[in-house]
This record gives structure tokens, C-alpha cells and sequence, in this order.
């Protein structure tokens, strides 16, 4: 059975997360990925472990899988003269050099649209192409300065995501760059350059936080687990740990008070509306803590989903993969009997599903076969 990017040829120049995880995305998808790497060093994250797998490092692999790498060094003529061939003959080049590296080797957007003038070229960058584009874009660098880690964390200490986020929400604005573009191909006949940066994505993704401050021109602080606009929306102390609670409408939170056996609690003056609640948040968390202390997390969330009110057990990743496999999501795949499972992509399709998945490669591990390719007439 086809896949949605079948005949899709991925050239992919990046390193670490963001262009290498928009290019794994791509080959779930069914694109042919080429990983253009150093030769005897490869990509940086081969090296960032532990925790090793019997390959590679796990960050690696999270972020390679289904991909073919070839060891090409760009200072070298004859290398450098392969490099620009994959370049001249693929659908869709990724790369996040430094602005202008690229370009100083003849692999520069313009020099590869004269010669391949269908090509979706994407960059990224850590802060675009223009005044910032001397500065080295770290994930954790771009959560301090773009704003993530003041409204992250309790109120006496910024706090960054426990994942490398902005990288994972600039892959993803990535792919949807490079499938607009290739969608725009099929009606223009030609292809372009698409360019995302770190910092861009972040603020994109702030959403109504950055919505909330261009409206007052306040800055939104550090909240922990409270939700500025919502309550109760946050984590909540039972008898033997935390709960998360979300009432998102006077409804839910009717329901909340009715599960509890507080009945008076939705009438309460104080907590009658959302903004009610917001504004009288202390008292009536205290409340509801007094009343969730007589009994478990495990015994609330059942009588809360029960009675159509979202919570749930503040839980581990291992909670997490257990739940999607409760619920059928099948969250892990096998990549190969040597290889540690993988998250499967959360995309599925009803026409052209993803049916399989390689594993990640090993260093050079297709050289041989893709120099051979590359010095070969194309067909």
C-alpha cells in the first residue's frame, strides 16, 4: 500500500532535533531520507548519552529512524561535489547550518534552485536569517530568551519544559512549511525556499499568553500548574498525591462539586461562574483539598470520569504509554530486533497508513550504495 509522500526524495543537511525530527516525520510519511553526515563524527547527538542504546544514543534515534546516512565532508572537492548532486536531484532539502555556510559551498537556496528549480528548500534557524542569524540557537537558550521560562514553573523560579519543546514545535512548523510547499509545486511548477527559526515557533505557540499580554501590555507570570484564565484547572492534593482537574465550563465544575458530595459548592456566590472562581481561586481550592484528602487519586479520578469531569493521575511516562495502550493507541513500535522500541507517529490515515518503520542508522551505514547512486545518470 502507498504512502502519503511516496517518490518523495529528502535530502536532509541538519543536526540534533528540529530539521532531523521534521525529516523523520517525513520518511513515517513514506519519503526516501537521505542524512548527509560528518564523516567519522556524524550528527551531535550520536554522542549525547547515556542513555546508550546497543547502536547508538537515544536521543539519535528518536529523531533518525527510516532514514539511509551517507558520510560526505563538504570541505572535500569530490565530496562536496556528491552533496551538491543529492542537492540537484531531491524533492526537498532541510538543513539548519548557520546562515550563509551553505551558500559559501555552492548549496545556498539559489544555487540549488538553479539547477533544481522544483526543490523545497527549508532552513532553520535559531533566530532567522536577518539581524539574528550570527546567534547559535540552543532549545533551552531559545525557552529563556522567547519567554517560555517566565510563565514555566512556580512563581519564585523560571523553569524550563522537560523536553527540548520549541525544537519539537519548529520541526513540526517545519513540515508543515515543506508540505504547503510541495502542495504549491503541483499548481506553480516550481518549489521554494520555507524558513522557520526557534524563536518564531516559540511565540507562535504561546498562543494565549502572548495573546493576554498584547491585549494589556502586562507580561503573564509564573503560575505553576494554575491556569490563568481557567479554574479549577490544575493539579489538586488528594489523600496520597496529586490529581489534575480541568473544568472548563460552570457545567464541569456543577458535576465536580456533585461528585464531591458539595452540593452548596456550585451555588457558592464565590465560585458561581468561571471568573468567579478565578478570582476566589485560594478559597475554593481549599475547599475542594479538604474534601479530595479523604480518599486516593485512583479512587477520585473514577468517580470524576464517571460523572463527565476531566481528571486524571499526575503520572509518569510509564503511565502515559500504559494509558495509550489501555486505549488502544498502540504508542510504541518495533524497529528491528536490535533496536529499542520507538513512539509510533501520532498520525494515522484511513487510505495510506504508515505500515512500517526502519530503524535509525548507523554511521555511514549507506554510503557505499549511495555514492554509487549519486555518480550514476539519474533515471
Amino acid at each position: 500500500m502507498s504512502l502519503p509522500l511516496d517518490g518523495v526524495l529528502v535530502a536532509d543537511f541538519s543536526r540534533v532535533l528540529a530539521g532531523p525530527l521534521a525529516a523523520a516525520t517525513l520518511a513515517d510519511l513514506g519519503a526516501e531520507v537521505i542524512k548527509v553526515e560528518r564523516p567519522g563524527a556524524g550528527d551531535d547527538t550520536r554522542h549525547w548519552g547515556p542513555p546508550w542504546t546497543e547502536t547508538s544514543s537515544a536521543y539519535f534515534e528518536s529523531a533518525n529512524r527510516s532514514k539511509q546516512s551517507v558520510e560526505l565532508d563538504l570541505d572535500d572537492p569530490d565530496d562536496l561535489r556528491l552533496a551538491r548532486e543529492l542537492a540537484a536531484r531531491c524533492d526537498v532539502l532541510i538543513e539548519n547550518f548557520r546562515t550563509g555556510t551553505l551558500a559559501r559551498r555552492g548549496l545556498g537556496y539559489d544555487d540549488v534552485a538553479a539547477s533544481n528549480p522544483g526543490v523545497v528548500y527549508a532552513s532553520v534557524t535559531g533566530f532567522g536569517s536577518r539581524e539574528g542569524a550570527d546567534l547559535p540557537g540552543y532549545d533551552f537558550l531559545v525557552q529563556a530568551v522567547g519567554g517560555l521560562m517566565s510563565i514555566t514553573g512556580p512563581a519564585e523560579e523560571p523553569t524550563k519544559v522537560g523536553v527540548a519543546l520549541v525544537d519539537v514545535l519548529t520541526s513540526k512548523d517545519a513540515v508543515v512549511g515543506i508540505l504547503a510547499a510541495l502542495r504549491a509545486r503541483d499548481r506553480l511548477g516550481r518549489g521554494q525556499h520555507v524558513e522557520v527559526n526557534l524563536l518564531s515557533s516559540l511565540l507562535g505557540s504561546l498562543v494565549n499568553q502572548a495573546s493576554a499580554y498584547l491585549a494589556t501590555g502586562r507580561p503573564p507570570g509564573r503560575m505553576g500548574n494554575e491556569h490563568p484564565s481557567i479554574a479549577p484547572y490544575e493539579t489538586l492534593r488528594a489523600k496520597d498525591g496529586e490529581l489534575a482537574v480541568c473544568c472548563g465550563n460552570d457545567g464541569q465544575f456543577r458535576r465536580l462539586a456533585a461528585a464531591l458530595e458539595l452540593p452548596g459548592l456550585a451555588e457558592d456566590p464565590r465560585f458561581r461562574t468561571n471568573a468567579d472562581r478565578v478570582t476566589n481561586r485560594r478559597a475554593m481550592v481549599a475547599l475542594l483539598e479538604q474534601r479530595l484528602g479523604c480518599d486516593t487519586v485512583d479512587a477520585w479520578t473514577g468517580r470524576l470520569t464517571s460523572a463527565g469531569v476531566p481528571a486524571g493521575k499526575v503520572g509518569s511516562i510509564t503511565d502515559a504509554l500504559d494509558l495509550a495502550e489501555r486505549l488502544g493507541l498502540e504508542p510504541t513500535v518495533s524497529v528491528g530486533d536490535r533496536h529499542t522500541l520507538q513512539v509510533r507517529s501520532p498520525l494515522t490515515f484511513s487510505e495510506t497508513p504508515i505500515a512500517h518503520y526502519a530503524p535509525p542508522p548507523l554511521l555511514g551505514e549507506h554510503n557505499h550504495e549511495v555514492r554509487r547512486r549519486l555518480t550514476e545518470e539519474p533515471t
